[in-house]
């Protein structure tokens, strides 16, 4: 026989009853403030003395998206693509979207009413003792006691449930405190993925920058060497002096010195490139040995306006959802402020023998409401209260704050992009005057018409002004990476699928 065939009606209904008349009470306001986002003044544009000596042109601000494709370097996105599977710090991030989703989740349980089954077996035995006193008569002089045992057994099953109402929303505040934590870590994960395409970026930038440096340092050292050997010959034709062999040696030795150094400075790129793409340090090796040139960016570059950037960065998003979470958090110890209360209610079998537990007669049931409220405690949840609302106000401030830095990250980005471009313009020029500068030093040494100190002083301004030539170079694609990186760029389309992947996976 089915228990619901032997349990009441009527004790089921009420039972419903009684947990599901709150529903009614869902819609009462929640204490606390509602949140509404700051409005906060921004200027219209950019600072005029940073765009306007810039070469760059408002573009489509989806260009942000994959800004690194502008760069036109294929071994780049593959190393970027790489980095945003394996990353660890983004695996980190990806693992605190998911706990925070799950905390979400655990909030929300809260709203509803909860239900637990039980069922248990007890078996009670307990010692008896009636003792008779002797009589005169009696064949005994120690008395007549007569020992026994009471044995009995209890079975029950039922279904026992509780539901704290809602009445004055503290936790519909903390689902919407747990809602907001989750969208910031989502926007922790873009800005993950903002910093760690840059510092491929950058990195990738690095190692093609010291590639390039060792290149013109051994091309110089050959040139040198040469020079070495042409004085050598003058030497032994008495046409010049030692001095000028030992000035030719410490030059040529002087640019051998700074090889190892840039040697190093590629291994290390390397290796931080590897890490970064979640692999063992010299697994790339290989792969990035034959030296390329330092990728150079198309002139048009989408920066956008201020407002754009605020849309973009997720810090400042970041900032703002947690603004959000900390203001609700104000309802949440709020409401403790208030009455609570819960409805339970019980129903099931009780019964001293398992063949009746089934019967009619062994159903049993409770329910009702249950009121709870803290009269008295010394002030300490308006204590709390006050306390979240200073916890808002700090988080207000940081909202503030990380726009202020957000602005200041863009324009120094846009004038230190401008000016770098007009820098390497005229090292540029130098660099070539310089080389014609050595090549003609090198063939009037050769004729006798000049003496070799103006050799060695044509030779050091060219290496110089090339190497300087090559820093800057790298230096205008790197503050490129900074600016892209200032206005939020690099995490749109990534998170998209971020998006994605979580949404299948729940």
């Amino acid at each position: 026989m089915k228990i619901r065939s032997l349990m009441s009606r009527n004790a089921i209904v009420v039972l419903i009853a009684a947990l599901l008349t709150p529903l009614s009470l869902a819609g009462c306001a929640a204490v606390g403030p509602n949140y509404v986002r700051p409005k906060v003044q921004v200027p219209a544009d950019w600072n005029s003395e940073a765009v306007g000596h810039s070469d760059s042109k408002r573009a489509d601000i989806k260009t942000l998206a994959r800004w690194w494709s502008t760069l036109n370097d294929s071994e780049l996105t593959s190393l970027i693509e790489r980095a945003v599977k394996n990353n660890t710090d983004l695996r980190k991030a990806r693992a605190r979207v998911r706990e925070a989703r799950a905390r979400r989740g655990i909030s929300r349980a809260t709203l509803f009413p909860s239900v637990d089954a039980s069922g248990s077996v007890q078996h009670t035995h307990s010692n008896t003792q009636t003792g008779v006193a002797a009589g005169p008569n009696s064949l005994s002089t120690a008395g007549n006691a007569q020992a026994g045992a009471a044995e009995s057994d209890l079975y029950s099953a039922g279904f026992d449930a509780s539901w704290e109402l809602d009445l004055f929303g503290g936790k519909r505040r903390a689902v919407e405190a747990s809602q907001a934590d989750l969208e910031a870590s989502e926007e922790d994960l873009n800005d993950v993925l903002v910093s760690l395409i840059g510092e491929v970026a950058s990195n990738y930038v690095d190692l093609r920058s010291f590639q390039t440096r060792l290149s013109i340092a051994e091309e110089n050292r050959d040139a040198q060497q040469e020079t070495y050997q042409i004085v050598r010959w003058r030497y032994e034709a008495g046409l010049t002096t030692d001095l000028d062999v030992e000035q030719a040696k410490y030059s040529l030795e002087q640019t051998n010195a700074q090889i190892p150094t840039l040697q190093t400075g590629i291994e290390k790129a390397k290796n931080r490139l590897a890490v970064l793409l979640g692999l063992n340090p010299g697994s790339l090796e290989k792969e990035l040995a034959e030296r390329e040139s330092i990728p150079v960016a198309s002139q048009e570059i989408a920066y956008g306006i201020p407002a754009d950037m605020l849309r973009n960065r997720p810090d400042v998003r970041r900032a703002e959802r947690q603004l959000a979470a900390e203001t609700a958090r104000i309802g949440v110890q709020t409401a403790e402020l208030y009455p609570k209360l819960t409805l339970s209610g019980s129903i099931g079998l009780e019964a001293l023998s398992l063949s009746n537990l089934f019967n009619a007669s062994s159903k049993v049931y409770s329910y009702g409401p249950s009121f709870k409220w803290n009269i008295f405690n010394a002030g300490s949840v308006r204590q709390s209260i006050e306390a979240q609302n200073a916890v808002q106000e700090q988080a207000l401030i940081t909202y503030e704050a990380s726009i202020l830095s957000a602005l200041e990250e863009v324009n120094n980005a846009l004038i230190a992009y401008a000016k770098e471009q007009s820098r390497r313009q005229s090292l540029f020029e130098a660099s070539q005057a310089a080389k014609r500068a050595a090549e003609l030093a090198q063939d009037q040494y050769s004729s006798g018409l000049i003496d070799f100190q103006s050799v060695l002083d044509a030779q050091r301004s060219l290496l110089n002004f090339q190497e300087q030539l090559a820093e800057s170079e790298a230096a205008v694609t790197s503050d490129l990476i900074s600016l892209y990186k200032a206005l939020g760029g690099g995490w749109k389309s990534i998170a998209s699928d971020e998006n994605n992947s979580f949404a299948m996976e729940n």
